[in-house]
């Protein structure tokens, strides 16, 4: 390929600028769709983890929502469009996070919502964050620790390095408001995200989050056991309902909890 071919190629290449749209109700959610992972995130957006879609659409307009694990905004743009939510959204992996504003743009979401690539945890601290692969849309990696999602060792082709904040820092310093609702799917680290979240968990105006509980694991037992204390509850037949009942996932599953 001569120089005209090819940049006629890379011009082709930037102006595809691929989007997918889906129609909820009387709104339209728009995606940036770089390769088939992203596609097949929108295409399976109402039907991979309906007990999200549930819970998104049981929020009171206009409410607070913190996405933790956000990857390129599926349920951000969502919960902003649909609920009208004001979004602060955490995805700390580099690729993710550049689709997951893109998206925020598409969807005229940015004067009331917000991104940041960081990751949320139990201390606050500069490290590496371990990339199960290199695909925009990917998921699986890992903060600070070579450990898969069941927080077992495991092998990773490359790293990049990351900040992580506690939630409660966040809120003390201004960063953020208190969140009415908090999502977090970070892919084994959930406990680490709700220690760093103590303080602001004990403040009534949170009024529910949801949680990827992985049931084989005694640190995301100990979520259970640490919300109830206070004041939250959960449906036991909800998780059951949305546990994963095979593959690599078995036992993994969104457990929602509400007071």
């Amino acid at each position: 390929m001569d120089n005209a071919d090819f940049a006629k190629a890379v011009e082709a290449y930037e102006n595809s600028n691929p989007v997918a749209a889906v129609q909820v109700g009387d709104k339209v959610l728009r995606y940036l769709t770089p390769n088939r992972i992203c596609l097949t995130r929108v295409q399976t957006l109402a039907t991979k983890e309906p007990d999200t879609i549930d819970w998104l659409d049981g929020m009171p307009y206009n409410t607070v929502m913190l996405d933790v694990g956000a990857n390129v905004g599926m349920y951000s743009i969502y919960a902003g469009v649909v609920r009208r939510a004001k979004v602060y959204a955490f995805e700390p992996e580099a690729q993710n996070y550049a689709v997951l504003c893109r998206n925020l743009v598409l969807n005229d979401l940015t004067a009331r919502s917000a991104a940041w690539c960081a990751a949320l945890s139990d201390e606050n601290k500069f490290d590496r964050i371990y990339i199960s692969a290199s695909d925009v849309g990917g998921s699986c990696h890992s903060f600070a620790e070579p450990v898969n999602a069941h927080l077992k060792p495991h092998t990773f082709p490359f790293a990049q390095g990351c900040y992580a904040a506690t939630i409660d820092k966040l809120v003390g310093n201004g960063t953020l408001e208190v969140p009415g609702y908090i999502k977090i799917d970070v892919d084994g680290f959930e406990h680490k995200v709700i220690r760093g979240a103590a303080k602001t968990l004990q403040n009534p105006a949170v009024r529910s989050l949801l949680i990827e509980i992985n049931s084989h694991l005694p640190e995301h037992l100990w979520i259970i056991d640490f919300l109830a204390s206070l004041g939250f509850k959960h449906d036991p037949a909800q998780f059951q309902g949305a546990q994963r009942k095979q593959g690599f996932f078995e036992g993994v599953g969104e457990y929602v909890f509400s007071r």
